[in-house]
């Protein structure tokens, strides 16, 4: 059976790889049939022949979830469509410091909005005044 799998190159911790097809009982580093591409995950950055990688799964090669997801979100040109929310995970601390930031955000929304409110109540009463003054000075006329 056909596989579409990763093969690891580059140094210690400082990992680079091809995706390529090979058969499903070679080792890692074997000779693969075809390569279609490379991914570096430090960088993100990806160039991969997504057309070719589909040609291969309708012939029947099974892709590995993680190439499975290269080349869901391949774009056209074959580089990676990277959202960043989706493969980072913040340490409690981490967290933490977020949620205190997103609760001063909102608290600093909130003393704006009402503010603004408070602007739009004095400007009404001072709409109202010279109003009223001007009835006070027409009642004693009459």
């Amino acid at each position: 059976m056909l596989k579409i799998r990763l093969k690891r190159l580059g140094a210690k911790k400082a990992p680079t790889y091809r995706v390529i097809v090979i058969n499903s009982t070679t080792k890692r580093e074997g000779r693969p049939i075809e390569e279609l591409g490379y991914y570096n995950p430090k960088t993100k950055d990806m160039k991969l022949n997504k057309a070719s990688a589909e040609a291969w799964i309708s012939k029947g090669a099974q892709p590995t979830d993680t190439v499975k997801y290269l080349i869901a979100n391949c774009n056209e040109d074959g580089s990676l469509n990277y959202k960043k929310s989706e493969t980072v995970k913040l340490s409690k601390k981490a967290q933490a410091k977020k949620a205190a930031e997103e609760e001063a955000k909102k608290a600093a929304e909130e003393a704006a909005k009402a503010e603004a409110e408070a602007a739009k109540a004095a400007e009404a009463a001072e709409a109202e005044a010279p109003a009223e003054e001007a009835k006070e000075e027409a009642a004693p006329e009459a």
